[in-house]
């Protein structure tokens, strides 16, 4: 695709954009106080989202992400850049993006003293619904994500995860083309996270749903992303494929644990004089590294460490994860801080 030059803001295009998400050269700043420069949450952050995909947003707290989510659906302005979501440009139609995106935000979406089917019926009424179609609606919602059996209970008493189905629910009341989840799964325990995850595949590939994630869980971004972008200090700082992004790093990823955080300087700076291993780097009690020769080098580490006295509690060789992704492009581990 061949990208116009960036614009201030406004978007003048008429054509029709390919993709159903399209930021670019997007700039926020927040002020601060008068003594001090603003903060810059966004410093020309662009993407790209296709049509019926599921595409992931990572990055640890103050990276950009609920910002970005915010722009795109329409809860904020950018101080410059153009940003179109499902056909419509944001900062010129805004009435119009709204009614093709459905939002699930951290916060619950359902008040607590109406009942699962008042706050649906609510939600369908805002987005236009006649009477009879936002019952129709609310009742095949319910059953899609078996809540009819508490439907008329007050959400107080519901579960958190059943709370958080009615989230999504409510996000998808007006079918829309473009959904926004931000931390979906959150405080689910197992069964429920595995459930969300069935359902957000499912309306990608039997929908067609566009969804847009954000996550704080790399497990998550790897197991439902057809392509992620990991946003770190307001800016993508790599974007592809799970697969393609950890195929960039060659070799074995070596991770060792340390008993003693206060060691994990000295321990670096001995593993970087072991033979064939790499990017060595610590965070605390975790020293990480990489090697062509997984096999051979953690003994010759083991030993190195044993040598200067480092007590280990334990040591790992696996393929490279997205922790070793975001580890290259952002100079440190990932961090799932929930927001």
């Amino acid at each position: 695709m061949t990208h116009r030059p960036a614009t201030l803001v406004a978007d003048a295009r008429t054509d029709h954009s390919p993709w159903a998400v399209e930021a670019r050269d997007l700039v926020k700043t927040y002020p601060v106080g008068r003594s001090k420069p603003p903060v810059r949450a966004l410093d020309g952050l662009t993407l790209q989202v296709r049509p019926g995909e599921i595409f992931g947003l990572l990055g640890p707290n103050g990276a950009g992400k609920s910002t970005t989510v915010r722009i795109l659906s329409t809860l904020s302005r950018p101080d410059s850049g153009a940003v179109r979501v499902a056909g419509h440009d944001v900062l010129r139609e805004p009435a119009a993006v709204r009614h093709s995106i459905g939002l699930v935000s951290q916060k619950p979406s359902a008040a607590p003293l109406m009942t699962g089917r008042e706050s649906l019926e609510m939600a369908a009424r805002i987005q236009g619904l006649g009477r009879d179609a936002a019952r129709r609606r609310t009742g095949e919602l319910l059953h899609r994500f078996g809540l009819a059996d508490a439907a008329d209970r007050l959400t107080r008493t519901w579960s958190g995860g059943m709370n958080r189905k009615l989230d999504v629910a409510i996000g998808l009341v007006n079918r829309p083309a473009v959904l926004f989840l931000d931390e979906p799964t959150t405080g689910l325990d197992p069964e429920a996270r595995a459930e969300m995850w069935a359902e957000i595949a499912r309306m990608a590939t039997v929908e067609r749903t566009t969804v847009l994630l954000t996550t704080h869980y790399l497990d998550e971004a790897d197991h439902l992303s057809d392509r992620l972008a990991i946003v770190d200090h307001g800016r993508v700082v790599a974007e592809g494929t799970p697969d393609s992004l950890k195929s960039e790093l060659h070799g074995d990823s070596i991770v060792i644990e340390l008993t003693d955080a206060a060691a994990g300087a000295d321990a670096a700076q001995r593993l970087s004089r072991v033979p064939a291993l790499v990017d060595v780097v610590h965070e605390g009690r975790t020293v990480r590294g990489r090697t062509d020769r997984g096999a051979t080098v953690i003994p010759a580490a083991l030993a190195a460490l044993e040598q200067g006295g480092v007590e280990v509690a334990s040591a790992t060789v696996a393929r490279p994860s997205l922790d070793d992704v975001y580890l290259r492009h952002a100079g440190r581990a990932f961090e799932a801080v929930a927001s």
